[in-house]
């Protein structure tokens, strides 16, 4: 199902239809008010698994010294710092989002942590990536692509930019195993508006992550988009039995 119908330039919000020219400003709105709470949310919401999840993708990434990565909708750095140790002095991470909010928090933790001298922090819209053609070794995005209001143009995009035999992995919330369905229901639209309200203050925000989940494409369905988006060697592997999936692919 394409995200945007070029009949009626509309789109989705969650289960809302909005002009597809209004989606990037509603979403906007929903990081900039979780930024302050985000990684809290993210250790709560998945009880600690999200780490996990983008642990496999870091090591699936096989990134190595001098190579150029960048990470979409990085937000607060998680990806991007390990990157960084990975790449060495001879290589460049981007940490890039479209949300101002989310990468004031990702340029805090990486001075924390002290990152420095191979990365660099852009805010940039997916679908419109400001970068030249073939600079990338990698391009990682880390539960962003759901929130684009174009997929097929940011996968297009991503493809653009990466080097021939360059590797892009999308970690996204996918289609649980129909045994799973009926809990991760109750648990979706209970208990994450639940959380939000209690930690922070914001249920209505955790109510749109639970309907752009159901919205997004099922595994499938986004492994022909990658097809479709020039890419070759495209495969996903379901985690927490299909709660997530990692695809993956290349630029040959």
């Amino acid at each position: 199902m394409p995200d945007q119908d070029p009949s009626t330039d509309q789109t989705h919000f969650g289960y809302r239809n909005v002009a597809a020219d209004e989606k990037a400003g509603l979403v906007r709105g929903v990081f900039d008010s979780v930024a302050t709470k985000y990684d809290l949310m993210n250790d709560l919401m998945s009880a600690g698994l999200h780490r996990l999840w983008k642990r496999f993708t870091i090591d699936d990434a096989a990134v190595r010294p001098g190579h150029v990565v960048l990470d979409l909708a990085g937000g607060t750095g998680d990806l991007a710092r390990a990157f960084a140790g990975k790449v060495g002095r001879e290589g460049h991470v981007v940490l890039a989002d479209i949300n101002h909010a989310m990468l004031q928090q990702g340029r805090r933790r990486l001075v924390d942590a002290g990152v420095a001298g191979n990365l660099s922090i852009a805010q940039v819209d997916a679908e419109n990536l400001p970068f030249a053609d073939a600079t990338f070794d990698r391009v990682t995005m880390a539960f962003g692509l759901r929130n684009v209001t174009n997929k097929e143009r940011a996968l297009a995009s991503i493809h653009r930019v990466l080097k021939p035999g360059g590797k892009a992995l999308v970690l996204e919330f996918s289609k649980p195993y129909e045994m799973l369905q009926p809990a991760y229901d109750v648990y979706s639209f209970k208990v994450l508006p639940a959380l939000g309200r209690l930690v922070a203050g914001d249920a209505d925000s955790y109510q749109y992550l639970a309907e752009s989940i159901r919205m997004h494409p099922d595994q499938e369905t986004l492994l022909e988009m990658f097809r479709a988006a020039g890419f070759e060697r495209c495969r996903y592997h379901n985690m927490t039995g299909g709660v997530v999936a990692l695809h993956t692919a290349y630029r040959l």
